[in-house]
């Protein structure tokens, strides 16, 4: 009995610890949900809010499967090179997008029925979604922001599949590639890299991962775009990228923040050279998905197929530093994270969309 009441006040001191040291997020995400409730009926300022909470906390939940890597084995160099290296290219990315598609930010992955209307007044839910993304990135859950952003925008369940069968098709692909490729090049690739880095792999990675983000940012600037107008006035574009372009310095500032774990608990991800390969690979296959369709994606799916394909090649050929079993479990548990986000995605848009919920309850009665 006294040994269950002494482990009873652990637990209850272990939150206390917690609750102090969370204070501060706890006081900033509460004051978001409040500020949230006061604009949400003022389309103009929801919209601005809406966009800066979203950029944040996309940004943030989704640095670890384009920049992770990149900023893992760049941990040396300060967060401001790194910063204004990739700030530039989104910055750039987002001009080239702006002037092709005539003050579209989106790379046109707005332009796909059900998500391809100017939104003319906004709900509470929509607002607190990218809020509650963040909750997630702090518990470190790599969440799919395209889910839970864009669901709640869309008119109806048919968008949600479209991006729901594209995303799950992703991992799959990714998976099986991650799997071929690796097998094949695991064992060659642990007896070359060994050692001190030629220099010049540093400009090869910086060139890989510059070409990833810039992928990444052409298939999911949409999930922060849903709050914009479709077209963009040239004051609201220099606006966004202002906005954006702060946003990634507090990221870079905070080395990525909880969720960078996620990249740094993999195998070898610190060293330049097999980083580079893991983003090499990565950005073919963005690239095949950002030319295969417009529909909107969730990359997270993609991401966790790749680094999970990888992790079970390198337990099979024996050149990481985990077990098959082990490999498994962390396979199981990046995708339970995932499944989370799905399901509170979903549930958001059930709650925010009326024509959802009409169309879920003609499927029943």
């Amino acid at each position: 009995m006294v040994k269950n009441k002494k482990i009873s006040i652990r637990k209850n001191l272990n939150f206390i610890d917690l609750f102090k040291k969370e204070t501060s997020f706890l006081i900033f995400v509460m004051s978001l949900f409040v500020i949230a409730s006061f604009v949400y009926n003022i389309p103009h300022i929801a919209m601005w809010f809406g966009f800066a909470i979203a950029t944040y906390s996309v940004v943030s939940n989704d640095s670890i499967q384009t920049i992770g890597t990149f900023m893992a084995s760049n941990t040396q160099r300060r967060w401001w090179v790194i910063w204004l290296y990739i700030g530039g290219l989104f910055v750039a990315v987002l001009t080239l997008s702006y002037f092709l598609f005539d003050g579209d930010v989106s790379f046109q992955r707005l332009s796909t029925k059900g998500f391809d209307e100017n939104p003319t007044h906004f709900e509470y839910l929509q607002l607190a979604a990218p809020i509650f993304l963040i909750i997630l990135t702090r518990m470190r859950m790599p969440v799919s922001t395209t889910f839970l952003l864009l669901s709640s925008f869309a008119a109806g369940s048919g968008a949600i599949a479209k991006v729901l069968v594209k995303s799950m098709g992703g991992y799959v692909i990714a998976f099986v590639v991650a799997i071929i490729i690796f097998l094949i090049l695991s064992k060659y690739l642990k007896r070359i890299f060994v050692g001190k880095p030629n220099p010049i792999w540093i400009v090869v990675q910086w060139i890989t991962s510059g070409s990833l983000w810039s992928l990444w940012v052409m298939q999911d600037a949409a999930n922060v775009a849903i709050f914009l107008p479709r077209k963009l006035e040239f004051g609201e574009f220099l606006a966004v990228v202002c906005i954006a372009f702060i946003g990634l310095g507090l990221l870079f500032y905070n080395k990525g923040g909880r969720i960078q774990r996620i990249v740094t608990s993999k195998s070898d991800v610190k060293d330049v050279r097999p980083a580079t390969v893991v983003d090499f690979v990565y950005a073919m296959l963005m690239m095949f998905h950002l030319l295969y369709s417009t529909v909107p994606m969730s990359t997270t799916w993609i991401f966790l197929g790749l680094l999970g394909g990888r992790e079970v090649a390198m337990s099979i050929t024996k050149t990481g530093s985990r077990k098959f079993s082990k490999s498994l479990l962390m396979i199981g548990r990046d995708l339970g994270m995932a499944l989370i986000g799905l399901i509170i995605s979903i549930f958001i848009a059930f709650a925010v969309n009326s024509s959802v919920r009409a169309e879920v309850y003609g499927w029943f009665f």
